[in-house]
């Protein structure tokens, strides 16, 4: 069994920042990419960033240059530092993690933090 559990949701003003945190733990061999995606309600889910192994990452076209993923792998940690923050940007951000346990790959999803952006 896998856990993830997210923190730093909340509400802040336009242009403000926020950091969500996204912590693993359990039963796996090793962690391969992870990543933030985020549900707006009436919209699909959408990828917000990823993150390999390695420490290469990868944007949705909406948050370049306003958002930074970076991870922790000695804490099984993934960060997304949110700054410039928009209106448009409200939802709830879902953490997801794919990793490897019985030689097997799988995946797995927080249970969400919701970010509103809002004056």
């Amino acid at each position: 069994q896998v856990q993830l559990v997210e923190s730093g949701g909340g509400l802040v003003q336009p242009g403000g920042s926020l950091r969500l945190s996204c912590a693993a733990s359990g039963s796996f061999f090793s962690l391969n990419d992870m990543g933030w995606y985020r549900q707006a309600p009436g919209k699909q889910r959408e990828l917000v960033a990823s993150i390999t192994s390695a420490g290469m990452t990868n944007y949705g076209d909406s948050v370049k240059g306003r958002f930074t993923i970076s991870r922790d792998n000695a804490k099984n940690t993934v960060y997304l530092q949110m700054n410039s923050l928009k209106p448009e940007d409200t939802a709830v951000y879902l953490c997801n993690i794919q990793y490897i346990r019985g030689g097997r790959g799988q995946g797995a999803w927080g249970q969400g933090t919701l970010v509103t952006v809002s004056s």
